[in-house]
C-alpha cells in the first residue's frame, strides 16, 4: 500500500507546483511577447521581455566627401590654366549667375587633399574653394500610423484654408527626384529640374522628394493634403546614387541653389544635411542677400553630433523635429543654431509610387517651417529673410526650458495670425 500512496503524493505535488503564481506569470509574459504594438522604432519603453539577439554588425561609415575632388567658384581662365599645368583636371564646369564659373576639379594623384584645396584657394580669382562634400536626405526609419489623418497639423493649429493670405509664393526645393504623377501631386503647380548625375552614377529615387513635395503642395482634398497647396514649387533633383548610397555633392547643391535663385523663388526648402563647406556657405550668403528665405533640416545625427549644414550656416533657419507629445526627436541634432521645432515624428505624407505612410526625421519637420514662412510672405511680401526669421521666432510656442535653447530653439512653429481662420 505504501508504494501507491507514495506515487499519488508525487503526482499531487507536481500538479500543485504547476498552479503556483510563477506559472501564471509565465503565461502573462508570453502574451506580452506576442504583442506587436511595440514595433515602433521610436518606442523607448523597455516593457517587453528580454530577447537574445545576434550581435549587430556596424555598417561602414558613409564617405563625407568625393575622393580626390575640389570645387572652386570664380576661377579665371589664367588661374585654371595654372592649375591644369600643376596636374589638376577639370571634371565639370557650369556657369552660375552673373557669369561666374563653378569648377569641379580632380587633384593631382601625388597631392594630398589638404594641399590640393590650399593650392586652389591660393589662386587670386578663387572666390571660394573646398572639398566636394556629400549631403544626404535627412530621413529616418518610417513607422506605422493608425489613421490617414495624423495629428501634426493639429499640434500647431495649422489653418485649413490658406488662400486668403495674399498671393501664393514660389517655393524652391533641393531634394531627390519626385513622382510628379502621384495622385497627391498631379494637379499641383510643380516644375522639376534634374541635374545630370554624371557618368557611372544612378539617378536618385523618388521616395524622399515625393514625401517632402506632398507636405508642401499636396492636393488639398487628398489623403495627404499639402500645407500650402496653392504655392508654386520649383523642385531640383540634385541627388544621385552610387552603390545604394543616395547623396548630393556640394558642387550639385551650389548648382541647384543657383538655378533656384535664377527662378526667383521666395523660399528654399532644404531637407538634407552634411558637413560644412565654404563654397556652399558663400552661395547661401549670396541668396540671403538676394532676399531668399532658406530653411533646412537640423539633421538626425543625435544629441552629441556636430552641427550639420546647411542648417548651421547663419542665414539659414534650422529646424528640429518633435513628436505629438512635443518631445524632441531622439536622433535630432542639437546646438545654439537651432531656430525652431516642428512636427517630425510619424508625419503622414505621400509614398513614392502611390498611397501614403508615416515618415520620421528632421527632413519632414522642415516643410512645416517652410510653409509657415510662405504664409508670412503671402501676407507681407516685402519682408527680408531676417524679418521672416524674427517673426517665426517671436510667434513660436516655447518648449523646454524658458527662452531659446539648443534643443527646441525658440519653440514650436505656429502659423502667423494674419492667416488663421
Amino acid at each position: 500500500m505504501r508504494l501507491p500512496i507514495l506515487l499519488l503524493s508525487l503526482v499531487l505535488a507536481v500538479l500543485l507546483a504547476d498552479m503556483r503564481p510563477q506559472a501564471a506569470g509565465w503565461w502573462i509574459s508570453a502574451a506580452w511577447a506576442d504583442d506587436d504594438d511595440d514595433d515602433d522604432d521610436d518606442d523607448d519603453d523597455d516593457d517587453a521581455p528580454v530577447r537574445r539577439r545576434a550581435p549587430r554588425v556596424q555598417p561602414a561609415p558613409l564617405p563625407t566627401r568625393a575622393p580626390n575632388e575640389v570645387i572652386a567658384r570664380g576661377l579665371s581662365e589664367a588661374d585654371l590654366t595654372v592649375l591644369e599645368d600643376t596636374g589638376f583636371r577639370v571634371l565639370r564646369e557650369v556657369t552660375l549667375a552673373a557669369d561666374r564659373p563653378l569648377h569641379r576639379l580632380r587633384k593631382p594623384d601625388a597631392m594630398t587633399m589638404d594641399a590640393a584645396r590650399a593650392t586652389v584657394r591660393r589662386m587670386g580669382s578663387a572666390e571660394a574653394a573646398d572639398f566636394n562634400h556629400f549631403y544626404r536626405p535627412g530621413n529616418a526609419a518610417a513607422s506605422s500610423c493608425r489613421g490617414a489623418d495624423c495629428p501634426a497639423r493639429q499640434m500647431i493649429a495649422w489653418p485649413q484654408d490658406t488662400t486668403g493670405c495674399g498671393g501664393p509664393v514660389r517655393i524652391g526645393m533641393v531634394d531627390t527626384g519626385l513622382n510628379a504623377d502621384h495622385a497627391v501631386l498631379k494637379d499641383a503647380r510643380i516644375r522639376v529640374h534634374r541635374l545630370d548625375p554624371g557618368d557611372g552614377l544612378d539617378a536618385s529615387d523618388a521616395l524622399h522628394g515625393t514625401a517632402i513635395a506632398a507636405l508642401l503642395v499636396g492636393r488639398a482634398d487628398s489623403r495627404t493634403p499639402g500645407l500650402v497647396p496653392g504655392a508654386e514649387l520649383v523642385a531640383v533633383d540634385a541627388f544621385h546614387k552610387r552603390r545604394g548610397d543616395e547623396r548630393a555633392d556640394a558642387f550639385a547643391l551650389i548648382e541647384a541653389l543657383d538655378y533656384l535663385a535664377a527662378q526667383e523663388v521666395d523660399i528654399v526648402n532644404l531637407s538634407l544635411a552634411g558637413p560644412r563647406n565654404t563654397a556652399l556657405g558663400q552661395q547661401i550668403r549670396r541668396m540671403d542677400r538676394q532676399g531668399i528665405v532658406l530653411v533646412a533640416a537640423a539633421g538626425n545625427g543625435g544629441p552629441a553630433a556636430k552641427p550639420a549644414f546647411p542648417a548651421a550656416f547663419a542665414p539659414v533657419i534650422a529646424v528640429t523635429a518633435v513628436d505629438r507629445r512635443e518631445q524632441v526627436y531622439r536622433r535630432a541634432n542639437r546646438g545654439e543654431h537651432i531656430d525652431l521645432a516642428a512636427p517630425g515624428v510619424n508625419v503622414w505624407t505621400a509614398a513614392s509610387i502611390s498611397g501614403a505612410r508615416t515618415k520620421t526625421g528632421t527632413s519632414y519637420a522642415t516643410p512645416f517651417v517652410t510653409a509657415a514662412a510662405a504664409l508670412i510672405l503671402q501676407a507681407r511680401p516685402g519682408l527680408t529673410p531676417a524679418e521672416v526669421r524674427a517673426q517665426l521666432q517671436e510667434t513660436a510656442r516655447d518648449l523646454g526650458k524658458a527662452g531659446p535653447d539648443e534643443i527646441f530653439g525658440h519653440g514650436l512653429v505656429q502659423p502667423v495670425a494674419e492667416c488663421r481662420n
